[in-house]
């Protein structure tokens, strides 16, 4: 079936970024891997390439689209090249959302000509050691000053994607404690400027994947946020968070997808060229049907991710659809890739091959935004169970 997700912006723009990569990321994507981390400039790069300001408004500096097509378009082409972007997928898909849904006008022309040129790099601190998935146990508090002009923040975060490069940090504090009605209560949204007093960054934490995404603990002591970065209205943060739920899973739903496509491209590569027993391994029926059998696996994929994205450009995507995208194009992704590393042989597990950073960078899918015992709580709730 033709495809019909993406018009002719959609491709010229894929044309774009696929020669930016080959340009730009590809031959120094092994120092990034080595290093743990994109370099700072490198997102100056992006915000010039115009990818940033996308869906921020023109008045902005942005481009004024309301779409996420062009993100599905960054993450089909990053999977494909074997690479990613660092710390930038936060920057847009999950702290843009908090700035346009919640900032005022002032905040706005603050915030966003900077986000948009890659001068100033968010990220969103939400996640706290000892409470994973469970926002609503955060300990961080903010508390209003006695005149009134700034909080004072306290605590700590970890996971935080983006947090080493970061300019500002979308953290989630409580302002004021949990009700016995509601212990979701009291939660409040902050821009951190990320040079503030009392405000340091912990380890940069060593993961499986991901290599090139900085991911940071951070920590709170008396950090001074004036009142002028509050987001939204005290205590409604829990609220704000649930809203975009929505959008970052199907984010990690169709990157997760997009990863599959690739891994079957790769092994399908791979199995032309290596040979064994004096004949390529592709020739063999068992290569055949495995890659058969992924490829149906990407294409019921895609058009779940498909109908997401469609579904979330116009406003329609409830929060079971999302979790229902994200657990069932993680799982996939989670099955194909492991069959196409098998079909790699040994060299599968040397990291100098993409399907092996492919294979450790997916595993965080089935966890991070929601782990997959979450997405089937979602669902399972929406069906009146």
């Amino acid at each position: 079936m033709r495809r019909t997700v993406f018009d002719e912006d959609h491709e010229a723009f894929r044309e774009t970024i696929r020669a930016f990569i080959e340009a730009e990321v590809v031959p120094v994507y092994d120092e990034w891997f080595a290093a743990g981390q994109a370099p700072r400039d490198f997102y100056a790069k992006l915000g010039e390439l115009g990818i940033f300001g996308i869906n921020v408004p023109e008045e902005f500096g942005g481009a004024g689209l309301d779409t996420h097509k062009f993100e599905g378009v960054l993450y089909e082409e990053t999977a494909r090249a074997g690479v990613q972007f660092g710390g930038s997928g936060v920057h847009v898909l999950l702290a843009l959302p908090y700035i346009k849904m919640l900032a005022t006008d002032e905040q706005k022309k603050r915030y966003l000509p900077k986000f948009v040129s890659g001068e100033e790099m968010w990220a969103l601190a939400m996640t706290e050691p000892g409470t994973g998935s469970d926002v609503a146990g955060m300990k961080t508090t903010a508390k209003l000053s006695e005149d009134g002009t700034h909080y004072v923040l306290n605590g700590a975060k970890t996971f935080i994607t983006g947090g080493v490069h970061a300019d500002r940090v979308i953290v989630c504090a409580r302002t004021s404690a949990p009700t016995a009605e509601d212990r979701r209560h009291g939660i409040s949204l902050f821009a951190v400027d990320t040079k503030s007093e009392g405000y340091s960054i912990g380890r940069k934490l060593d993961k499986l994947g991901l290599r090139t995404s900085d991911t940071a603990e951070l920590a709170f002591v008396d950090v001074k946020v004036p009142v002028e970065d509050l987001l939204g209205e005290e205590n409604k943060g829990f609220y704000y968070l649930g809203h975009n739920l929505a959008s970052e899973r199907w984010g990690i739903a169709f990157g997760a997808y997009a990863q599959a496509k690739a891994a079957v491209r790769f092994a399908q590569q791979y199995v032309q060229e290596r040979t064994v027993f004096g004949k390529p391994v592709a020739h063999f029926q068992n290569t055949k049907f495995e890659l058969a059998a992924c490829k149906a696996e990407v294409d019921a994929a895609e058009a779940v991710a498909d109908r997401a994205l469609e579904a979330l450009d116009a406003g329609e995507l409830t929060p079971a659809e999302a979790a229902s995208a994200k657990l069932f194009c993680t799982e996939v992704a989670h099955r194909v890739i492991d069959r196409c590393l098998q079909l790699h042989g040994g060299y599968g597990y040397m990291n100098e091959y993409p399907i092996a950073r492919l294979y450790a960078d997916n595993r965080v899918n089935r966890i991070y935004g929601g782990t997959s015992e979450i997405m089937k709580s979602i669902i399972a709730k929406s069906m009146g169970l």
